[in-house]
């Protein structure tokens, strides 16, 4: 066992696994504790879910820690780690990282890097194309006023609270209005140490799939390309692209750890939207196909022993594509015992406890898939998805599970 870590955040299982497969022991404090994250950590549940409870709830589980008395295996704390919705508080992040060492961003960094404004305002500096940004409405006839954009909550992630904006509608003190930009939806993760970037890959996104039950706007999952795609494969232009974008947030901000900055492909070019200066859930594409420890490279990039200046990955030539979608509730819906059954699957995470109930277009549970393909790839997420509606349509509810929400 290399060490104990802390995890918090709305969904920690994805980084969780990946830690666990690093040879640490894990304390996971999120919304769900899902199946598949209880068979694997210590887990707290936090619900109803707020970043500040999360942490407060983390808080008390470390000092439980540092107790001698309650050492497991006598084995104290290494760090504490988040994923999301941390960045989007960094008052909750301070509370969890005080007295203890924190694995990923720092508060400052993290506001610095979320702030939409000044992170557009840096990477322009940097020489690169981002969309415009208001705090207000343009006005008639000017050329902003002839731009389409998106209102979007300043506190964002995953699409949620995103619609498209249309001249007349008020832009509230909680949100910003950001240019729409015309193209395809990706990302890029990578690990930094706080001066230099590698990158680790460029996923294409699946945003507002209705097939997966998701809304418009609604990030719902991520196709990783074939290294050898000629648009999204490894040493592409737009790869190269991606790459210069990763490096210039890090230097900007001092990003560590594991990061992922979403972007929209215009004209083969990538024009970023946002940067996730956390884990992010496309990560694990990565590290399922290619082998590369997500988790690894972020313990390396916080403690200053990341290898920079090359991708992290080296994939045989010749794999196929690997994807992973969320499945949506179409209605509400209370979960049944068959959910157990997924716990021994390779491709379905994220799985709800029996007698869960989970309100309508609140995810159900992740899924994976491969394919020679992006497009095959999609195809198989979407037949992968059919059979999780149809089970959660038959299932027979546990009676004697508990039944707080999954959101």
């Amino acid at each position: 066992m290399t060490g104990r870590v802390l995890i918090a955040g709305v969904s920690a299982r994805g980084m969780a696994e990946s830690a666990v497969r690093a040879g640490y022991a894990v304390i996971a404090v999120d919304a769900f504790a899902d199946l598949d994250l209880a068979a694997i950590a210590d887990t707290r549940l936090v619900s109803p879910y707020s970043a500040r409870v999360a942490a407060a709830t983390a808080r008390r589980a470390a000092a439980r820690e540092t107790d001698g008395s309650l050492r497991h295996n006598g084995a104290m704390l290494d760090a504490v780690c988040y994923v999301s919705n941390f960045e989007n508080h960094p008052g909750a992040l301070r509370q969890l990282s005080r007295g203890q060492t924190l694995w990923g961003n720092a508060p400052a960094a993290v506001a610095a890097a979320r702030a939409p404004a000044a992170w557009a305002q840096a990477l322009e500096n940097a020489g690169i194309a981002v969309p415009r940004v208001r705090m207000s409405a343009p006005k008639p006839g000017t050329a902003d006023g002839r731009r389409q954009w998106l209102l979007k909550p300043k506190r964002s992630g995953g699409g949620h609270g995103v619609q498209a904006w249309r001249p007349g509608m008020p832009v509230p003190r909680e949100y910003v209005l950001q240019e729409r930009i015309a193209g395809t939806p990706g990302s890029v993760v990578f690990a930094a140490d706080g001066r230099n970037a590698a990158i680790i890959a460029i996923t294409r996104q699946l945003i507002g799939e209705a097939p997966l039950g998701a809304p418009a706007f609604r990030y719902c999952g991520n196709i990783l390309a074939p290294p050898g795609d000629p648009e999204w494969g490894d040493g592409t232009p737009l790869w190269h692209e991606a790459a210069a974008i990763a490096a210039a947030a890090s230097r900007a901000f001092g990003l560590a750890g594991v990061n992922g900055i979403d972007f929209i492909v215009r004209r083969g070019h990538p024009v970023p939207i946002e940067i996730n200066p956390r884990f992010t859930a496309a990560m694990e594409l990565a590290e399922r196909r290619d082998g590369i420890s997500i988790f690894g490279a972020h313990v390396a990039g916080c403690t200053g022993t990341l290898r920079t200046g090359s991708p992290l990955r080296q994939p045989a030539r010749g794999v196929g594509a690997s994807g992973k979608a969320i499945v949506f509730a179409r209605y509400a819906l209370t979960v049944g015992t068959a959910a157990r059954t997924w716990v021994s699957s390779r491709d379905v995470r994220d799985i709800p406890r029996p007698g869960s109930q989970i309100p309508a277009g609140a995810p159900i549970c992740s899924i994976f898939a491969e394919a020679g393909t992006a497009t095959a790839c999609r195809t198989e997420l979407i037949r992968a998805a059919r059979r999780i509606y149809k089970t959660v349509a038959t299932d027979v509810p546990s009676s004697d599970a508990g039944s707080r929400g999954r959101r």
